[in-house]
């Protein structure tokens, strides 16, 4: 296999089929040690933290795939901490969406004057382009398709993918008694037709969850989330 790409949470290799392989790391993104699923830094280590990743990943890709939504996801194996998945075309050099059900993190930090912590936001969504140098800045539709990068058709099923994909995420927390506040996905262009497919991953260093108000860190809502699996 042709390693491709080194990623702060995984690496990514070529096969010899053309699919892809997704090596799955122990690194989480953050500052100053502190995990923030929105940082482009990698913060902080956690042993196990990459197979447990995989495994709520591989979980909620399958939930997904079987409610007919599409994805890259193939297989994956957790001895090896891989995934195989298809090849996709990134939007640009790549955009990040971000799905809000409660004000946290960069939204509370932009808009805290007109909220507050936790306040109930309806499924709200978010597009950022990513962009390490400079800091993964939010971009409408309008931009979108004048740069290129996606138009606004495009933006629309984005968009009603990401509100149906949380929805499902969002049920299963809850039937282990955790609140999701915020979740990132990305999605990319796929198969011949090149139709919009969710990519990468889902687990606890992409998303917020909270139980009776408390956050949960990453590796231990993987372990709430598949003790019961």
């Amino acid at each position: 296999m042709e390693k491709i790409y080194i990623g702060k949470t995984k690496d990514v290799y070529r096969k010899e089929d053309g699919n892809y392989l997704l090596k799955f790391k122990d690194d989480v993104t953050g500052t100053d040690g502190v995990f923030d699923p929105g940082a482009n830094t990698v913060g902080l280590s956690i042993a196990g933290v990459g197979k447990a990743g995989l495994r709520l990943t591989r979980f909620f890709f399958e939930k997904i795939n079987a409610a007919g939504i599409p994805t890259h996801f193939i297989e994956a194996d957790i001895d090896q901490a891989t995934m195989t998945v298809k090849p996709a075309k990134l939007f640009g050099q790549g955009v990040e969406v971000i799905l809000r059900y409660k004000a946290v993190g960069s939204f509370l930090k932009r808009y805290g004057k007109y909220c507050q912590e936790g306040a109930a936001l309806d499924g709200y969504v978010e597009v950022t382009l990513k962009d390490d140098q400079r800091n993964d800045p939010l971009i409408t539709d309008e931009a979108l398709e004048m740069l290129g990068i996606m138009n606004k058709e495009e933006y629309g099923i984005l968009v009603g993918l990401t509100k149906k994909i949380g929805e499902i995420v969002k049920a299963e927390m809850a039937k282990r008694d955790l609140e999701l506040y915020d979740i990132k996905f990305e999605f990319g262009r796929v198969g011949a037709d090149n139709h919009i497919a969710l990519i990468d991953e889902i687990s606890g260093g992409n998303m917020r969850a909270y139980r009776g108000g408390e956050y949960i860190e990453p590796l231990k809502l993987e372990q709430l989330m598949l003790q019961y699996i």
